[in-house]
């Protein structure tokens, strides 16, 4: 069985896992001359997971084949890369694509996001402080003042400020040239953005969710770099109960890895994962404790459904937003859910999966 890690591996390959043999404590004045220096060599390990170049990145191969050749291509024309919107679910590797793009031109990359623009001049000293060639990533960019949006027109367009000078009949209109850049917007809803800032992107791209197996991967890595010791079935453990987010991965990751040290066991393997993440609520199709109180919501109260997303934000206590943007695209993807003009109905899989009678074979019952 093969396992990652740079710790020592277990005696035994197979069956219960070890326990290891308790280590002495560092001294307590020793823990309290450096917490500092504690806290930021975890900071730094913790950074450490986000991969740095395309080498490093696990999955979306389309995605990379488009923006390695995009990439090539500026780079023998010697020019800036064209502008990207990256648009998918949360948690999918969208800001650390642009770091990655960063990286690969050989640039700064500056992080925003829309919802911290909310003047114009708070756009306005990003724009002008650019460098050429510079990424500026602004995540949630489809939460953009209407402001702030008519500013990156011409920014984005042709790479100037147009600025008002003055008011009323003494106003007068003022152009400042930018440095040329690239602006890398990230979205989780696509359709919210306005058509004309939509257009002004060259490249449009969607991430999607990832496969158990590159999960698998990624787990792995992870678990390498916060040395942790995992076994194969332990990293597809955790990888099958993700939600095919990367994001989810690593939070899995880390809070198996703290059951594992607290229990003194060597090694992450299947057992160790599926106790652990038991404990925290997570079933091995990734649902936790309110995917499953929704679905038993609408089976036991509504009787499957059709329900609508009011009732079930009332008899949940989770708001609307929650629901729809949270919990319902990862229900409907694995076919739990779907969502009809009359409201909400719980599929004949999520009966099975919470041990319910589907309604077909109640009505067979009955009759």
């Amino acid at each position: 069985m093969a396992i990652i890690s740079s710790k020592k591996q277990p005696s035994d390959s197979g069956g219960e896992p070890k326990q290891r043999q308790t280590q002495p404590k560092t001294s307590t004045k020793e823990n309290i001359l450096q917490p500092e220096a504690a806290i930021e060599e975890q900071g730094k390990q913790e950074e450490s997971i986000r991969p740095q170049r395309f080498a490093d990145y696990i999955g979306q191969k389309d995605l990379k084949d488009v923006l390695e050749i995009a990439i090539k291509a500026a780079k023998s024309r010697k020019e800036v890369l064209d502008h990207l919107l990256l648009y998918g679910p949360p948690g999918l590797g969208k800001t650390t694509m642009a770091m990655i793009l960063a990286a690969e031109m050989e640039v700064n990359c500056k992080i925003t996001s829309a919802p911290s623009l909310e003047r114009p001049r708070d756009i306005v000293g990003l724009l002008v402080n650019l460098k050429p060639g510079d990424i500026l990533f602004i995540d949630e960019i489809h939460r953009l003042s209407r402001m702030t949006e008519e500013i990156l027109y011409p920014a984005m367009e042709d790479y100037r400020l147009d600025l008002t000078v003055g008011k009323g009949s003494s106003a007068r209109t003022r152009s400042i040239p930018l440095s040329k850049f690239t602006l890398v917007g990230a979205t989780t809803r696509v359709g919210a953005l306005t058509s004309p800032l939509r257009d002004r992107f060259g490249l449009i791209q969607k991430l999607r969710f990832y496969e158990v197996e590159e999960l698998r991967l990624i787990v792995q890595r992870s678990a390498q770099l916060l040395n942790t010791t995992v076994t194969e079935d332990g990293a597809k453990e955790i990888a099958r109960r993700s939600r095919g987010t990367p994001r989810i991965a690593n939070r899995l990751l880390k809070r198996v890895r703290d059951y594992a040290e607290v229990k003194s066991f060597d090694c992450i393997c299947e057992k160790v994962a599926a106790e652990a993440l038991q404990l925290f609520q997570v079933d091995p199709c990734g649902l936790d404790w309110t995917d499953r109180r929704m679905l038993s919501v609408i089976i036991e109260q509504f009787n499957g459904g059709p329900v609508g997303l009011e009732t079930i934000a009332a008899a949940t206590g989770e708001d609307t937003q929650t629901i729809e943007e949270v919990y319902e695209p990862y229900l409907m993807q694995i076919g739990y859910l779907s969502r009809t003009p009359r409201g909400r109905v719980a599929t004949a899989a999520a009966y099975k999966h919470l041990d319910f009678k589907p309604p077909n074979e109640q009505l067979s019952f009955l009759q």
